[in-house]
């Protein structure tokens, strides 16, 4: 278990030192303070949970601090973790980070503030600088769903590299070479592993990347529609799209919409993440599936064991997906 004087030596300063700053009972240079924090997120340096509960008693509440609440994804993970911490005797509390750092920062703090007992948090890209350092210095557990980060801690995430990969293939199987792909916000480990499967999938093909193809939807239904518009007015347009998340898949669907084109006749199109209405689509839509229900329930039996005083090492679980054929990417009817 890594202790205060593990953190003081990394950062080069006294334990005492150390105290203070997770304490906040003197003041520290900030340059000190930065390297203390910084080696309290590098060790994954945690005070022991069960002895911040006896000192404060429990709140018997769990924060959830997750982006786009509207976006159909979020319905199953949110459902599935409040009944589990539900059926666990605490209360949920949850907050729209926006994807944004300083909107992250204010929900965060108030869910402190709040004396909850544990953290499920959906990590924007700036939250490894930010927020990550603060949270272990409050003592309070806490897990990452959907998206990695070079930390200690229990983190749950989706398969994305090799679902990609799967799903480019497909489309190459169809005859596509000209295969385009909507990209998610910069920076997230997703965005980058699901980049990569995109690139793999060519690449065993012997097909180049044409980056011109690679375009930024930022996981944004207006962004992604503005760039498959920009895709399709070309004089060589794709002859197909993956889109990397499914507010972009919305996006790109009305960019082929007003585009006048017909799927799968016109253009292929097929995505990560699958909506729970997609094969009601007309043509019904070829997508990968996140079984996000069970990463919802895994995050709180983690979090759960945190709370209840676990030392055990840090997991990291990759959630495994699957690959649902519809008529979109050109498939016959099932």
């Amino acid at each position: 278990m890594v202790t205060m004087a593990d953190v003081a030596r990394r950062s080069g300063v006294s334990p005492s030192t150390v105290s203070h700053v997770l304490n906040d009972t003197r003041h520290v240079d900030p340059e000190t303070r930065r390297r203390v924090e910084q080696a309290v997120a590098e060790l994954g340096y945690r005070r022991n949970s069960a002895a911040r509960t006896l000192a404060g008693g429990s709140s018997h509440t769990i924060g959830l601090a997750i982006s786009g609440l509207t976006n159909p994804y979020f319905g199953p993970l949110l459902h599935a973790i409040e009944r589990r911490v539900s059926d666990s005797g605490y209360v949920l509390v949850l907050g729209d980070t926006h994807d944004e750092q300083s909107m992250e920062q204010r929900v965060v703090d108030s869910l402190l503030d709040r004396r909850v007992d544990g953290l499920i948090i959906a990590p924007s890209n700036g939250f490894l600088r930010g927020l990550a350092p603060r949270i272990i210095a409050s003592e309070t557990p806490f897990v990452l769903i959907d998206r990695s980060l070079d930390l200690q801690c229990d983190q749950l995430i989706p398969e994305n590299r090799e679902s990609v990969r799967t799903l480019t293939t497909h489309l190459i199987e169809h005859g596509h070479e000209r295969i385009a792909a909507v990209t998610g916000l910069p920076g997230l480990d997703s965005s980058v592993d699901r980049a990569r499967g995109y690139r793999d999938a060519l690449a065993e093909h012997g097909i180049d990347v044409d980056e011109s193809l690679v375009v930024a939807g930022d996981s944004n239904p207006e962004v992604s529609e503005q760039a498959v518009t920009q895709l399709l007015s070309r004089p060589d347009p794709p002859t197909a799209i993956v889109t990397l998340n499914n507010a972009m898949t919305i996006g790109a669907m009305r960019a082929v919409k007003q585009a006048g084109l017909t799927i799968p006749d016109d253009l292929a199109l097929v995505a990560y993440d699958d909506f729970e209405w997609s094969e009601l689509f007309q043509p019904g839509l070829t997508a990968i599936a996140q079984d996000v229900a069970r990463m919802g329930r895994e995050a709180v039996d983690l979090l759960f064991a945190r709370v209840g005083g676990s030392s055990a090492p840090f997991e990291r679980r990759v959630i495994g997906t699957a690959l649902h054929l519809r008529t979109s990417c050109g498939c016959s009817p099932q």
